[in-house]
């Protein structure tokens, strides 16, 4: 085994065939700082071409969650204080979510626990994805005023039917049963197997597929999202949220108490972040690339980190809890096209995001 980083937030390690990455902050519920993010970038870069790393295992080491995002309070205060260093944070995850996405060997990810934001964007870039009866997997940027991103526009447009934007708007928690349903895990093993799956996966690296196959639950719960699927598709047709806003209000009009609570929990949001959110769904399908996702997400982002909501929605949220954000404007219909694209314009070349050049 390979000594570890001398940065223990996050362990890199080689053990058997496998690269392990192992976030290691649990009081953060692991959330990602820039080290974490950079150490495990660097190692992937040194495995690239070792001939002993066969596939790369994604975990953490303890706690109830896989990974809560990124550390979203360090970057609100980062802003303010120093705007090149919640640039560089956004730099950098990205371009591990990017080398992730193209890395040459097979990855697994055991999004056992909290898997949020961006521990989405380190999850879902791996070929196999593990959900347990622990997962609770949601992008609930909005509620913070930004929009789902380290691939979300990608990940999420991909869904069938109008899933992705009612993930988006209302922040949605997903268990592990219904990622498995709608294949953002691509494999639901209890919990209590997970360690006899690494330790096979790192012996057998070539049966990967196999040993997490003969591991999965039979009987898997009932996805109850699917329950839903109908009402998220007629209530959320449209791309304007002043029109699914509409359409929840008559169905709660009608006597939907699911419609009622779900035009609740979006009004909620940042009116804001909601718009750029669903102009990002119409956008995504149409980048070519990863790398193209990527460099309009971090365009946006730059952009957005300044606009009040950001550091209004992490104070209201995570810093004083009084859960009662001043959204900067209060409603949506206010909130004209051009606002909305002008987050969508690419930035001047120097300033572009760019992934690592091999």
């Amino acid at each position: 085994m390979d000594a570890m980083t001398t940065q223990q937030d996050v362990l890199t390690v080689k053990e058997g065939l496998a690269g392990r990455l192992r976030l290691n902050r649990p009081k953060a519920l692991h959330s990602l700082n820039r080290q974490m993010v950079r150490d495990m970038a660097s190692a992937l870069i040194k495995w690239r071409n070792d001939p002993d790393v066969r596939i790369i295992l994604i975990d953490h080491t303890e706690g109830r969650g896989f990974c809560a995002g990124g550390d979203v309070v360090d970057i609100s205060l980062n802003v303010e204080g120093a705007d090149a260093a919640a640039r560089a944070f956004f730099f950098d995850e990205y371009r591990l979510n990017h080398l992730e996405y193209t890395y040459p060997k097979p990855g697994v990810a055991f999004m056992d626990g909290i898997t949020m934001g961006g521990g989405v964007g380190i999850a879902c870039p791996c070929r196999f994805r593990v959900a347990t009866e622990r997962t609770v997997l949601a992008m609930p940027e909005t509620t913070i005023g930004i929009f789902p991103d380290v691939g979300g526009g990608r990940y999420l447009s991909r869904l069938r039917g109008r899933l992705a934007q009612f993930l988006a708007l209302t922040g949605a928690r997903l268990d592990g049963a219904e990622c498995k349903a709608l294949r953002l895990a691509t494999h639901y093993i209890p919990s209590d197997r997970l360690e006899e799956a690494k330790e096979r996966i790192m012996a057998q690296p070539f049966r990967v597929e196999a040993i997490l196959d003969e591991l999965s639950e039979d009987e898997i719960p009932a996805a109850r999202i699917k329950a839903n699927i109908q009402k998220i598709d007629r209530y959320f047709a449209s791309d304007r949220i002043e029109e699914i806003l509409d359409a929840l209000d008559a169905g709660a009009d009608e006597g939907d108490e699911w419609a009622a609570t779900e035009a609740a929990t979006i009004r909620k949001k940042s009116p804001m972040a909601c718009k750029v959110s669903l102009k990002l769904l119409q956008e995504s399908p149409y980048q070519l690339h990863f790398v193209d996702e990527m460099r309009m997400e971090y365009g946006i982002m730059v952009r957005l980190i300044h606009h009040p909501d950001f550091r209004e929605g992490v104070r209201a949220l995570l810093i004083d809890k009084d859960n009662a954000p001043n959204w900067h404007p209060t409603r949506p219909e206010v909130i004209g096209d051009a606002e909305v694209e002008a987050f969508f314009e690419p930035l001047p070349v120097e300033e572009q995001w760019r992934p690592f050049d091999f």
